[in-house]
């Protein structure tokens, strides 16, 4: 082996070892950008429709999210917070009535099949209690509880998370008021001779995020809006709780729809069985429409994520980076889709392709 070959392997082991031990802060840092992106976005729709000047349009940006985001804390959010611990209470109950309804179902298929070689299959309510897996209001409670006090004594001190986000948003507000600016330090430390293509890659990476975040903040507005229409018409409670939390967590794709539909469903439970069923129709449909008409019509130009990337991406950084990991897998395998694509096949392949024709 060369020793420039020995060189470059040995500078590539320490700079990934660096970068593995720096991974808390990069995820922070990687976070800062897609909010950057988010508000960089907004702005140019504001400047190229408004011509107006840049920080200007960064201001109206701005000004805008603390007037929503006010308007949600004082009108939406107690709704919200009064209807979610009602639907955390209600759910022992509904996980109890689902078990009785298995049980009962089982001993009418067991009835019709062996009729009357099953002795004692009157008593119902004793076996269903015998046979129950489901802690009642108070254990759940109780271990809930003992499940926060652990986890807040593992972070060990909130002020962590109150700094971490302040990291995120005064890193995001500068990159956001020159973005030109550090994307050419970052292309710096780029070779000389790639650092044009290194600049288009960077481009593109932008752009993929910013019609993947356009497109996922309004197919997420849609479905919230047809879940509340549709929990309404069915007379399901609780509305507002049900339809904030289904469009919140549509932007964790697989994961997310699958968990909304447990807090309608509970509260469907107990109201009307066959509630459930329809209410399970019904987000099964707002899926299908979700999937195969919002989301085609509104991310048209959005860069096209590979299901097993998406389940990888997902996987992988909950693993390594916990809950804020899973929030960020999609963005992440964004980007990483573009690299590949970018990097790996148009530049690497496509030249060594050329290469061996000559």
């Amino acid at each position: 082996m060369k020793l420039t070959t020995l060189l470059s392997f040995t500078a590539s082991i320490i700079s990934i070892l660096i970068l593995w031990s720096l991974k808390e802060i990069l995820i922070l840092f990687f976070a800062s950008i897609v909010i950057a992106m988010a508000l960089c976005t907004i702005t140019g729709k504001i400047h190229d429709s408004c011509h107006i000047p840049r920080w200007i349009s960064l201001g109206i940006t701005i000004i805008s999210i603390i007037l929503f985001s006010s308007v949600l804390i004082v009108i939406i959010i107690p709704q919200f917070t009064s209807e979610f611990q009602e639907l955390i209470n209600q759910i022992p109950s509904a996980a109890s009535k689902l078990w009785e309804l298995l049980i009962n179902t089982f001993f009418d298929f067991a009835e019709i099949i062996y009729k009357d070689s099953i002795p004692n299959l009157s008593d119902r309510s004793l076996l269903t209690k015998q046979l129950s897996i489901i802690p009642d209001s108070s254990t759940l409670a109780n271990g809930v509880t003992d499940s926060i006090t652990k986890l807040i004594n593992i972070i060990s001190n909130v002020g962590i998370g109150i700094l971490q986000l302040f990291f995120i948003v005064s890193v995001a507000l500068m990159i956001t008021l020159q973005p030109n600016s550090y994307r050419e330090v970052a292309i710096l430390l780029v070779p000389s001779f790639y650092r044009r293509r290194a600049r288009t890659i960077l481009l593109t990476c932008g752009n993929a995020l910013s019609s993947w975040m356009v497109g996922v903040v309004l197919s997420s507005i849609c479905v919230a809006i047809l879940a509340s229409i549709g929990l309404y018409l069915l007379g399901i409670k609780l509305v507002i709780a049900n339809a904030l939390i289904a469009g919140l967590l549509n932007f964790i794709p697989n994961v997310g729809p699958t968990i909304s539909t447990i807090f309608p469903l509970s509260v469907a439970l107990l109201d009307t069985p066959w509630k459930s069923l329809a209410v399970l129709g019904l987000y099964i449909v707002i899926q299908n429409i979700e999937s195969y008409v919002i989301t085609p019509s509104i991310m048209h130009k959005q860069v096209k994520l590979l299901p097993g990337l998406t389940i990888t991406a997902q996987f992988i950084f909950t693993i390594l980076f916990g809950p804020i990991g899973l929030l960020l897998a999609i963005p992440m395998a964004v980007v990483i889709q573009v690299f590949v694509k970018e990097v790996i096949i148009n530049d690497i392949l496509e030249k060594n392709y050329f290469s061996n024709q000559t």
